[in-house]
């Protein structure tokens, strides 16, 4: 069990937050595959990405500099919410009876309640920087979504939202936050545009996945020269931007006189993942720290623990390049799950590289262990965290339950990326008993990745 030697909470002081993102690309022992044009086959390069991306967030995600320099315009808005605090969990620790030292690092005190503005709104001054009047996404849980329209409602522009059906319906007041800042956010598959028609033509009752809404934002964006795209996760310009959070919590823990052991995130596309890691993985690749980093994935969409790495769409409907990934076939339907910011087939070219090459884990956890470790940490810390968070959570104490059997000092760091209060359906449904775990069969995985071969899909 734990002494209290150290603070709960450490604060960074506001003129340290971070004036530059890190980019592990230049530190990776083996570099990223090239994303791939689906009809040649060949390298993409930048013209081919300008329909959707301005040029400045383009040449960030190919970039190999160490560090990007965060605009003075970007860092003042994120002094609303940033640094945002590092915190011992020393009721969580005590409830477990562990001599692990568990810290976390919390993102939920943005205005959009997660890690997803840090991205949001450099993505959305880059936009406006190139006198982009109107942005176009996805959003599964509405995490995204939500974060992306605080960010252009600040620099005045228009935003459509495709958000994944279920959650649409399962998460009502997510909507409600988007209408605020001015989004119109229709549930995905739509009949406004031809993705969405083919998909509810071969399945009216669908329940809709990030890439179908990824398909239906991409359709919507190459038609409009005045529209560009904005994506939450996956891509490299995105798990740039949120390595603010990883920065500073390295200056926090060294506050803390502490050093992670274990650094954990849980794991849709890459982004909050990512955001605490890369900067703790820098010190792995060039220092040979000797540090575990597990992305933690939800068993019903098992594409790290279970997917296969290689080339895929980033979409169901076939629109983005062909990216190198850990994927279960982009015509994978998860389950409709609470997490549902977790629910995508892929994984990030970068988090992909790192899985292949054994510098990061992954792990999966079922639906029911997750909201079962989200309540155990809100009855001792008191903060109730996002459904995706959970997952996070309950790798932690699996970790440090393992500490307590090895009688073992061990410092565990994971990102709390948001907070749930706009998810309490969910967890009602959980106390009622009413939710379930999912498993997908390895012949539904077969099945998925059989069609990439029948297209002829290089393997990475």
């Amino acid at each position: 069990m734990s002494t209290k030697k150290h603070p709960k909470k450490i604060y960074l002081p506001e003129e340290e937050m971070p004036k530059f993102w890190y980019n592990i690309v230049a530190d990776m022992p083996s570099k990223p595959l090239p994303p791939l044009h689906p009809a040649t086959k060949e390298p993409v390069g930048p013209d081919d990405l300008a329909p959707l991306f301005p040029m400045e967030l383009i040449m960030q995600e190919v970039s190999q500099e160490r560090y990007i320099e965060i605009p003075d315009k970007v860092r003042e808005i994120y002094r609303i919410w940033r640094p945002s605090p590092l915190i011992r969990a020393y009721e969580l620790e005590k409830a477990l009876d562990t001599p692990a030292k568990i810290y976390y690092k919390y993102e939920g005190v943005s205005p959009a309640g997660s890690h997803k503005p840090n991205t949001a709104v450099a993505q959305a001054f880059y936009n406006h920087a190139e006198g982009v009047k109107k942005i176009t996404t996805e959003t599964g849980a509405g995490q995204w979504g939500s974060a992306l329209s605080y960010a252009t409602q600040l620099f005045d522009m228009e935003l459509q939202v495709f958000m994944v059906k279920v959650s649409f319906y399962q998460k009502p007041y997510r909507k409600t936050m988007m209408n605020i800042w001015k989004a119109n956010t229709v549930p995905s598959p739509t009949d406004l545009t031809e993705a969405g028609r083919k998909i509810l033509a071969e399945d009216p009752d669908s329940p809709g996945s990030l890439g179908i809404a990824i398909s239906e934002a991409v359709e919507i964006a190459v038609q409009d020269p005045q529209t560009k795209y904005a994506l939450g996760s996956v891509l490299n310009h995105v798990l740039l931007h949120q390595t603010v959070i990883g920065l500073e919590a390295k200056k926090q823990m060294e506050m803390a006189d502490a050093y992670p052991d274990i650094v954990i995130g849980c794991f849709g596309g890459g982004s909050n993942f990512a955001g605490i890691s890369f900067p703790f993985l820098q010190d792995k690749i060039k220092q040979e720290k000797d540090m575990r980093v597990i992305a933690v994935e939800p068993e019903s969409c098992p594409k790290l623990t279970r997917g296969e790495f290689r080339y895929d769409f980033g979409d169901t409907i076939g629109m983005t390049p062909l990216i190198p990934m850990f994927t279960l076939g982009h015509n994978f339907m998860p389950p409709a799950i609470h997490a549902g910011g977790l629910r995508y087939h892929g994984a990030g070219a970068i988090v992909s590289q790192l899985l292949k090459d054994g510098i990061i884990e992954a792990k999966a956890v079922h639906q029911l262990e997750s909201f079962e470790a989200g309540v155990l940490f809100a009855r001792t810390e008191g903060i109730i965290p996002a459904p995706e968070s959970t997952h996070a959570v309950a790798q932690t104490i699996r970790e440090a339950l393992k500490a307590k059997e090895q009688g073992k000092e061990t410092t565990i760091l994971f990102n709390l990326s948001g907070h749930g209060h706009i998810d309490l359906g969910a967890y009602e449904k959980y106390l009622e008993g009413s939710i379930h775990d999912y498993s997908v069969t390895d012949e539904q995985i077969a099945e998925n990745l059989k069609v990439l071969d029948e297209m002829g899909f290089p393997k990475a």
